[in-house]
């Protein structure tokens, strides 16, 4: 590895992250401790909602999500072909079906206008991602959600800091949920949170988190009284340690800042790269506030897959990390069975084949974007002369 290679990402930390993962460690209390809770309602003020529920990592709030709301066996769930694979796997783990919707291909999110031909008497809930933090659409997914009378599930874990029309993401729906991975806006490592305005649904997360433990129940220091040993729920171990929460914390105290950095970055490369005819920037409506999660561009559609992917290995051999974001969910071996192969969501299918994460952070320099800019120029140059040769 290169000294000079420019990563993917990169976390945002400080001497205020150390000194309250020191305190953590000098209190002796690595659990279910102020921490959490001082990280639970950060997040939770940031959403507008009245419950936090801090957990190990985005997925398992996606999980415990779908659970609460009683989603199982022989359900179905409305959710995208085009995220990270996570948003769709809880769904198999609860047992129940994904029903892909094909996606809008200016902002990547779940087509509105193609989501009653999706349901069905088995339709349970709607797993709706804002794509690469965008919350476009989420009032119309919630006007669907409440005219059919499901429940829904607002996957924010890329939308931290996010808003629509001054709406906050993890304000849309029955509940939304965070995650915390060291690429998002402001990390614990891993780690999520679930937040909600649903008093029982959020007692509900919150015993599922502590192996079916009742919220409320005594610390292992008084499990002589049975509280800490009486689990009223088959529960999981979704806990988030205090270690995690302290960064979290963090991270929080100092989100404005570390956003603000991001969003510098983003105007750089926007600026840097909206005239190439060759790359589509992402596209953020006057409405919408962008904090930032990654910045993804896209190729014309003079490229498919295979040129796009020769694109990225150029860009890595010059020490610049980028990747491919995302491939397709149904098109990924365990969602073979579901019986949706290549050609079933096009629009989908065809962005997942142009898309390219370019390296994002605060912390990136002018001189690094514009070396960044530079380099994918000139492997998209590269790239048209092959073609032309060929």
């Amino acid at each position: 590895m290169s000294e000079h290679e420019i990563p993917l990402s990169r976390p945002d930390l400080s001497s205020v992250e150390e000194e309250l993962v020191v305190r953590v460690l000098r209190s002796g209390r690595l659990s279910l401790g102020p921490m959490q809770e001082e990280f639970e309602q950060a997040v939770t003020k940031r959403a507008g909602r009245r419950h936090g529920v801090a957990v190990s990592n985005g997925t398992c709030g996606l999980h415990l999500a779908l659970l609460a709301l009683g989603v199982g066996p022989g359900d179905e769930v409305i959710t995208t072909p085009f995220s990270f694979i996570a948003s769709s796997n809880v769904i198999l783990h609860v047992g129940a079906t994904p029903v892909f919707v094909d996606i809008c291909p200016r902002t990547l999110n779940l087509d509105p206008t193609r989501l009653d031909a999706a349901i069905t008497p088995r339709t349970k809930a709607m797993l709706a991602v804002e794509c690469f933090g965008n919350p476009a659409y989420m009032e119309q997914y919630e006007a669907f959600a409440a005219r059919h009378e499901i429940p829904l599930i607002e996957d924010c874990c890329e939308a931290l800091g996010c808003s629509l029309r001054q709406r906050p993401c993890g304000g849309f729906g029955r509940v939304g949920v965070f995650g915390f991975y060291p690429n998002k806006q402001a990390t614990t490592g891993e780690g999520g949170v679930i937040v909600t305005d649903d008093d029982a649904l959020a007692d509900h997360c919150r015993a599922l988190r502590n192996q079916g433990r009742a919220p409320g129940a005594a610390s292992a220091g008084g499990a002589s009284t049975g509280s800490w040993l009486s689990h009223p729920y088959l529960g999981y171990n979704y806990r988030l340690s205090e270690l995690q929460a302290a960064v979290g914390a963090a991270q929080m105290r100092r989100f404005d800042e570390i956003v603000q950095r991001r969003q510098h970055v983003a105007r750089l490369y926007v600026e840097r790269l909206r005239g190439h005819p060759e790359i589509i920037v992402p596209t953020v409506d006057e409405e919408t506030t962008q904090s930032w999660f990654l910045f993804v561009v896209r190729l014309s559609t003079r490229f498919g897959a295979e040129e796009r992917d020769r694109i990225i290995r150029g860009m890595r051999t010059h020490d610049i990390g980028c990747a491919p974001y995302f491939p397709c969910i149904h098109l990924q071996p365990p969602y073979r069975r579901l019986g949706k192969g290549p050609g079933s969501f096009p629009i989908a299918e065809s962005v997942s084949g142009r898309t390219i994460a370019l390296p994002f952070f605060g912390r990136l320099s002018g001189r690094e974007v514009d070396l960044v800019a530079q380099t994918l120029e000139l492997m998209i140059q590269r790239e048209s002369f092959s073609r032309r040769d060929g």
